[in-house]
C-alpha cells in the first residue's frame, strides 16, 4: 500500500489552467459561457447552498481542483425528484463529485427524537426540506440517470461515516455500505483533497476509474481479492487457541515501528503469524488471528477481513467487533486496508489519507475564494454563513476520541495546523473584503479550539500508535501539550490593525487548557465574550468512561482558573457547561446525580442534547450492540453496556437535565418514586423538584400534553378547551369568581 506522496500542489496542471480562476465556480450554463467554457471537467453536486468560503466543503474541493487546472462547476441543492437539474451544466468530461454537504443529511433533517426539523442552516432563508434524505445516495442515482457512463465519486461526512455496514438510527437496522446503495464508482472518506486531486489527474490521463485502486482514503467494490496479498481474518470474535495478553487502547505505546524490530501486538486481539509467503505467490493466503507472528515483509501487503454485512446485520456482537477493528485501523502510519463482504461483492477500504502538511493546508485555505454566498441567492440569509463569516479555521483533526463524536472518524486524530502567517492573512482578508466586519473576529478555532500545533513528540511513536485517544484516561506522556504558540497566535491576531477583539467560540478541551495556565489566563482575559461554552458532558464516572471524557475534577480545576483570572481582569464572566442525556451506559441514577449537581451548581439548561447515534461512532456501536467496543469484544464475557432506548426512557433522561421545567415534573416524580428517591420531591432547597405543579400550570402542546400525562402519571388529561356553558350561555361560576382547576399532585 505504500506509495510516494505527490505534494498536493505538485502535479503538472491540466490544460484548462489557461482559463484562470473564476470569480465564483459556475452554477449555470450562462456563467460557463461568460467564463468561455464549453464544458465542465468535474461537476460537484452538493446538498448545501454554494458559499465560496473555506468553511464549506464544496468550495474547498472546487477551488483545490481549479488550482490543478480543472474546470469545476457546482450544482447546489438540485431538485432530486428528476434528473433535469443534474443536466444543467451538461455532461462532465471526467466525473461527478457527489456530496450531501457539510452535515449528514439525516442529522440535518431529523432531531434525536425523530422529529422533522423545519429549518436548515445551510439553505437560503433557513428553510428545511431542500435536500433529500440520504442525499449522497439520491444525488448519485440522479447523476447516473442524467448521464449514463459518467464516473460517480461520492464523498462528504455522510459518505465517510457510511463506508462500511453501519447502524442506521432512523430505520433501526444495519444498512449496507453507501457505495452499494448509491451505485457509485468510488468513495472518498475523510478530508479528501489528496484523493480527489489524484483521481482527477489520473482520470484526465485516460485511466479508467475502475483501475484506480491504490489511493489512500478511497473505498471501492471488488469481486475478488488481489493476488499476492495476505488476508488477516478478523471475521469472528471467539477463536480457540492460546492468546497473549492484549493491551488496552489506553496503554502507552512502545517506541516501535512497523517493519523495524519486533511487531507490537494489536489491541484488536490480532496476533502476528509465522506463516511464510513467497512474494511471487498468486493465491490469497488466509491467516487465523491467533497465529503468532506475521512476517514483517508482508505487513504492507496484508489486509484485514471484517465480519460480512450479512453477519453484522443480524449479530450485534460482531457489529461491535467490526466497529472496534475499524477504529483501531485509523492511524495513517500503520493502518491496513479493510475488506467487508456484501453478498458476492467486497467493499475494500484503503488506509486513511496522509495528513496535509502546514504548507499544503495554508495553500488550501488561501485559494481565491470569494468569501461570500453565490450571487444567485440575492439578499437571502444563510445562517451557516452568517455564523462563520467573521471566523477563521486554524486546524483540522482531533485526538480527543470522544465516542459520540464523528470528527475523529472523518478528520483523523493527527492535528493538521495552519501557519501563523496564513491565519493572520485570512484575518486581514476578512477585515478588507467581508461586508459588515466591525473589528470582532467571532472565532479562532476548529474542531477543538486549543489543539493547534499539538502533536506527538515522536514521529516514530505516532506512526505506530493505536490509542483511540491521546488524552483519555490521562494525557499521553508522548503528547506535546504546550499551548504557548497558541498564546502568541492570539496576541498577534488581536494586535492586527482594524481588529478590536478576537473571540474563541469553538469547543475547548479544558483538560488540555489546565496544562498551560498562561493559556487560560490569556483566554479568559482577552478572548471570552462574557460566556465560555465547554462540554463536560456528564458528571458520573461510569458514563464519562463510555464517552472517553475526563472526570469532573479536571472541570473543577479549570473553573477555579477561569474564576480567578476573570476576577483579576475585573470581568464578570461565566462558564456554560454542556451535557448529554441518554448516552450509552448511562443509568437513570446517573442522570439523577447529574441533575442534583446542576441544581447545586445553580445551572438551568435552556437547551439540552440527547445522544444522537450517528453512523460509525463508537458510542453508536454501544447503543446498537449493548457491548463496549473500547475493550476486546467477547461473545460471552465482553462488557455489556445498557443504554436508554425508546421514547419514554430517553425523554426521562432529558427531563433530568431540565429538572427546573414544570413540564418535566410529573414524569420526574413518577421516576423518583420508582427509584426509591421520593426524598428528592419537596419544596426545600435539598429537593430536586417540588411536590405540586404551579397553580395555573398547563402542559405545553405536543408530546407532554394530556395524553402523555395520562400514560405516564395516571392522571386524567386536563381540559384545555372552553368549559361547558349553562343554558344562559355563561360559564359556570367557581366559588370566589376565579376559575381554579384541581391542584395537580
Amino acid at each position: 500500500m505504500e506509495q510516494t506522496q505527490t505534494p498536493l500542489f505538485g502535479y503538472r496542471k491540466y490544460w484548462a489552467e489557461c482559463f484562470g480562476p473564476a470569480p465564483f465556480l459556475p452554477t449555470s450554463r450562462e456563467e460557463m459561457e461568460r467564463l468561455g467554457w464549453d464544458s465542465c471537467d468535474i461537476i460537484i453536486v452538493t446538498g448545501d447552498a454554494y458559499v465560496d468560503h473555506p468553511s464549506f466543503g464544496m468550495a474547498v474541493i472546487g477551488r483545490v481542483l481549479e488550482a490543478q487546472g480543472f474546470r469545476v462547476g457546482i450544482i447546489p441543492q438540485p431538485d432530486w425528484t428528476s434528473a433535469e437539474d443534474f443536466r444543467i451544466l451538461g455532461r462532465p468530461n471526467l466525473f461527478f463529485g457527489v456530496t450531501a454537504g457539510n452535515m449528514d443529511s439525516m442529522i440535518n433533517r431529523y432531531t434525536a427524537d425523530h422529529k422533522v426539523r423545519k429549518d436548515d442552516a445551510y439553505t437560503p432563508g433557513n428553510i428545511g426540506g431542500k435536500r433529500p434524505d440520504r442525499a449522497v445516495t439520491v444525488y448519485a442515482q440522479r447523476a447516473r440517470e442524467a448521464f449514463k457512463g459518467v464516473p460517480i465519486v461520492i464523498g462528504s461526512i455522510e459518505a465517510s461515516l457510511r463506508r462500511i455496514a453501519h447502524y442506521d438510527y432512523w430505520s433501526n437496522k444495519v444498512k449496507r455500505s453507501v457505495l452499494l446503495d448509491s451505485k457509485a464508482d468510488m468513495l472518498l472518506y475523510g478530508n479528501a483533497e489528496r484523493a480527489i486531486v489524484e483521481v482527477a489527474h489520473r482520470v484526465s490521463r485516460g485511466e479508467s476509474i475502475h483501475d484506480i485502486q491504490d489511493i489512500r482514503g478511497t473505498a471501492f467494490i471488488r469481486k475478488e481479492m488481489p493476488a499476492g496479498w495476505l488476508e488477516v481474518d478478523s471475521s469472528d470474535v471467539d477463536t480457540p487457541g492460546a492468546v497473549d495478553k492484549i493491551p488496552t487502547p489506553y496503554e502507552d505505546t512502545k517506541d516501535l515501528r512497523d517493519g523495524a524490530g519486533s511487531q507490537p501486538p494489536c489491541a484488536t486481539g490480532e496476533q502476528p503469524a509465522t506463516d511464510v509467503m513467497e512474494p511471487e505467490a498468486r493465491a490469497v493466503k488466509v491467516v487465523d488471528m491467533n497465529e503468532r507472528r506475521l512476517k514483517r515483509q508482508y505487513r504492507d501487503r496484508s489486509y484485514i477481513r471484517l465480519p460480512a454485512y450479512e453477519q453484522v446485520k443480524n449479530d450485534p456482537v460482531l457489529y461491535a467487533h467490526a466497529s472496534r477493528i475499524l477504529h483501531l485501523e485509523t492511524n495513517p502510519g500503520n493502518a491496513r486496508p479493510l475488506v467487508q463482504r456484501h453478498g458476492n461483492r467486497e467493499v475494500w477500504l484503503n488506509p486513511p489519507p496522509v495528513p496535509l502538511t502546514t504548507e499544503e493546508l495554508d495553500a488550501v485555505f488561501e485559494q481565491p475564494y470569494a468569501r461570500a454566498p453565490h450571487p444567485r441567492y440575492g439578499d437571502a440569509k444563510i445562517p451557516a454563513w452568517e455564523m462563520i463569516r467573521f471566523s477563521v479555521n486554524i486546524m483540522r483533526g482531533c485526538f480527543g476520541g470522544c465516542t459520540f463524536c464523528s470528527i475523529t472518524e472523518h478528520e483523523g486524530r493527527i492535528i493538521q495546523s495552519r501557519s501563523e502567517d496564513s491565519i493572520a492573512r485570512e484575518v486581514e482578508a476578512i477585515r478588507d473584503k467581508t461586508d459588515g466586519f466591525t473589528g470582532v473576529v467571532s472565532d479562532l478555532g476548529g474542531p477543538t479550539a486549543n489543539m493547534w500545533r499539538l502533536n506527538c513528540k515522536s514521529k516514530e511513536i505516532e506512526e505506530s500508535c493505536k490509542r483511540l485517544s491521546c488524552i483519555f484516561p490521562g494525557i499521553c506522556k508522548n503528547l506535546n501539550t504546550d499551548q504557548t504558540p497558541l498564546i502568541h497566535l492570539y496576541r498577534r491576531v488581536r494586535e492586527l490593525p482594524g481588529v478590536k477583539k478576537v473571540l474563541i467560540a469553538s469547543g475547548l478541551r479544558y483538560d488540555l487548557a489546565v496544562e498551560t495556565p498562561e493559556y487560560v489566563k490569556e483566554l479568559v482575559t482577552h478572548h471570552v465574550g462574557g460566556y465560555l461554552k465547554i462540554a463536560p458532558e456528564h458528571t458520573e464516572t461510569n458514563t464519562l468512561n463510555k464517552m472517553m471524557k475526563p472526570g469532573m475534577g479536571t472541570y473543577d480545576r479549570f473553573k477555579a482558573m477561569f474564576d480567578q483570572y476573570s476576577k483579576e481582569a475585573g470581568k464578570e464572566q461565566y462558564l456554560i457547561p454542556y451535557f448529554i442525556a441518554a448516552h450509552p451506559g448511562t443509568t437513570d441514577e446517573d442522570m439523577m446525580n447529574l441533575a442534583l449537581w446542576l441544581k447545586r451548581s445553580g445551572f438551568r439548561a435552556d437547551q439540552v442534547q440527547t445522544f444522537y447515534p450517528s453512523p460509525m461512532a463508537s458510542a453508536t456501536a454501544m447503543y446498537h450492540s449493548e457491548r463496549n467496543p473500547l475493550k476486546r469484544i467477547q461473545r460471552h464475557r465482553g462488557e455489556e453496556v445498557k443504554t436508554a432506548k425508546g421514547l419514554k426512557a430517553r425523554r426521562l433522561h432529558k427531563a433530568f437535565l431540565r429538572y427546573h421545567d414544570p413540564d418535566n415534573w410529573p414524569l420526574l416524580r413518577e421516576a423518583l418514586k420508582r427509584m426509591g428517591r421520593a426524598d428528592l420531591i419537596g419544596n426545600g432547597k435539598e429537593h430536586l423538584i417540588p411536590r405540586f405543579q404551579p397553580r395555573h400550570w398547563r402542559p405545553k402542546d405536543g408530546a407532554r400534553g394530556g395524553a402523555f400525562l395520562t400514560q405516564h402519571t395516571g392522571l386524567p388529561p386536563r381540559d384545555t378547551g372552553s368549559r361547558r356553558r349553562n343554558s344562559s350561555g355563561k360559564r359556570p361560576a367557581h366559588g370566589s369568581g376565579r376559575a381554579r382547576g384541581p391542584r395537580r399532585p
